[in-house]
């Protein structure tokens, strides 16, 4: 019986964009949508981050998770990921394990941010400046390919709800997204565009290597060893701990 209600719980997402999506089309036969309009796919998604982030949920992370008050930044924050999750098809396990990477990477302001120094201690941070004078930076962690100032002036440093860094990353995400982040890493700061990168890349395992699927999948929730996919076991606890709260809170549909 348990068994059965945890697998219900992880299918209730993609279920409910199902139902969604049976009644968007149904209308669309009776409504004409505007060739401008927002797809029908869009509408079923923003219907099912609402459901998933409502009044009940924000009730149960407000008291537990941001001492009592949240502002609309964080709010807005939450949303996008939550919306992100919805489109890229996180189970609610999953929403609630990328939302406590957020809280603690972003430190519960929920919003992306800069890395701190922006990376100046790191290789990715700073330019080098080589026998002739011309200076550059590595590509990736591995330092064996380099791009000058010159064909590009832009340092790589972190940026996002989880610190996205190196030339590599920032190239890889932007082709992913279809937004050239390598004329404009700004543009990760942005929380639509950061909230698919954090998203995508622990879905995907951009960081290091690991994805959410190993982890929290069918057979388990493993949120202590979920941390492997951004940062090593830094602060793994802690964030489990955050995880099973939204987990919770997801849960009041």
């Amino acid at each position: 019986m348990l068994k059965c209600i945890r697998w219900l719980l992880k299918n209730h997402v993609a279920q409910f964009l199902y139902y969604q999506l049976t009644r968007f089309e149904n209308m669309s036969e009776i409504i004409p949508i505007p060739d401008n309009a927002v797809s029908i796919e869009e509408h079923a998604q923003n219907s099912v981050a609402q459901t998933l982030a409502n009044a009940a949920f924000f009730n149960i992370v407000r008291p537990k998770l941001f001492s009592g008050s949240l502002n609309q930044s964080q709010v807005d924050g939450i949303n996008a990921l939550v919306l992100a999750g919805v489109e890229h098809g996180l189970t609610l396990q999953q929403h609630a394990y990328v939302l406590a990477t957020a809280l603690h990477e972003t430190a519960y302001t929920m919003q992306p941010i800069r890395e701190y120094g922006r990376g100046q201690n790191y290789a990715y941070g700073r330019w080098q400046t080589n026998s002739h004078g011309v200076k550059y930076c590595y590509k990736n962690g591995s330092r064996d390919v380099v791009y000058t100032e010159n064909e590009c002036p832009h340092l790589f440093y972190g940026r996002g709800f989880v610190q996205l860094t190196w030339y590599d990353n920032y190239r890889r995400a932007g082709d992913k997204l279809g937004v050239d982040l390598l004329n404009n890493p700004d543009l990760a700061l942005q929380t639509n565009i950061s909230a698919k990168i954090i998203v995508l890349g622990m879905k995907e395992g951009w960081f290091t290597g690991k994805k959410l699927s190993d982890y929290i999948n069918d057979h388990r929730d493993d949120y202590v060893n979920a941390r492997r996919i951004v940062n090593g076991m830094d602060k793994a606890e802690q964030i489990a701990r955050y995880a099973r709260v939204f987990e919770m809170a997801l849960n009041l549909i």
